[in-house]
């Protein structure tokens, strides 16, 4: 029986979220908020824990966790020392969606690593979360809140649909402010490296990474890595359960809507006029762009629930955040064109 814990994202009650620490302490698996999407997390020292994660996602072994913290102690529980020296750079970030890849102590399962001698790390900003890792007294794994290959969570139903049952707890806290996962860079290198876009853009991490390099498979998401590196590169991810038909080249819109004259459309508020007779889900409007990313996990899981047989996605301009929502577009969709 999963317990569901209703706390306020904001001023989450230290009495409940003790409760939900004492699963942690006890080898328990429980689903929190963070400020990008709901992750499902155990104690990252406990191995038994950590492969529940696994076990309960349906999760490849071999794909590695983020490990998240409260504090700058608790990172030098988990890293080597020559990680310090960058505390500068993460002071910029943390606490915020952006999670960091350096060489792990040996006091780290390897389970929590997919077998890597590094490890993924970042500090949540979320009030929920922060006080769930600090009342458990440990780094919590946490991956995203769903089984592996759907969209990620971003609303308590989501988490509710996919993992009710199955986790010790669940905490209800609302919809996650970002939408979309943390970017995740490799620190671990002379040089910094993006291996994941996200809710942290390519351009503000310029600004302090401004030699950061960018992978090709990073831009053309459909390609993989020669071995997976980060959280999420080796397998296909945030997929509705229908086939979803990613049209970047708009001269081939008509052809595809010709192709499938049944599917709903999904596009930002401006070009959602063009769609009369077609139902829409607007994902959010190019003038706010964070809204598109925001609703896109919610929308892809809307697809399924509709009668319609196909889903149409419109490319975006890949800048900015749209760079990180065209990434999960490419990872979603089963035909490109």
């Amino acid at each position: 029986m999963t317990m569901m814990l209703k706390v306020d994202p904001l001023n989450p009650n230290e009495e409940t979220m003790k409760k939900a620490a004492q699963v942690v302490k006890r080898g328990g698996v429980v689903v929190f908020p963070t400020e990008t999407v709901y992750g499902m997390g155990a104690n990252c020292f406990d191995v038994n824990a950590v492969l529940k994660i696994f076990q309960i996602k349906k999760r490849p072994t071999n794909n590695p966790l983020i490990v998240h913290i409260c504090d700058f102690d608790q990172l030098q529980d988990l890293v080597v020392d020559s990680a310090s020296r960058k505390t500068s750079v993460l002071k910029t970030f943390w606490p915020g969606p952006v999670t960091f890849i350096f060489k792990k102590k040996s006091a780290v399962p390897k389970e929590v690593t997919g077998g890597l001698e590094t490890i993924a790390v970042r500090m949540p900003s979320h009030p929920v979360a922060q006080m769930l890792i600090e009342l458990s007294e440990t780094p919590i794994a946490a991956p995203s809140a769903n089984l592996s290959g759907r969209p990620s969570p971003t609303r308590e139903e989501h988490v509710v649909e996919d993992l009710y049952g199955l986790v010790d707890v669940i905490i209800e806290s609302g919809e996650t402010p970002l939408g979309i996962e943390s970017t995740i860079v490799d620190m671990s290198r002379d040089t910094p490296v993006l291996l994941r876009p996200g809710a942290a853009t390519v351009e503000d991490i310029r600004k302090t990474l401004p030699d950061i390099k960018i992978p090709e498979f990073v831009v053309a998401s459909e390609m993989k890595p020669e071995k997976t590196l980060a959280p999420g590169m080796s397998y296909r991810h945030y997929a509705p359960r229908k086939p979803l038909v990613l049209v970047i080249n708009r001269e081939n819109l008509d052809t595809a809507l010709k192709k499938y004259p049944d599917a709903v459309i999904l596009c930002s508020l401006e070009d959602s006029q063009s769609f009369k007779d077609r139902h829409v889900i607007t994902l959010g409007t190019l003038e706010q762009p964070f809204t598109i990313a925001q609703n896109l996990f919610h929308a892809l899981r809307t697809v399924d629930n509709l009668p319609q047989r196909h889903a149409i996605a419109l490319g975006f301009e890949p800048r900015g955040i749209l760079f990180s929502v065209m990434n999960r577009l490419r990872k979603a969709a089963s035909e490109i064109i």
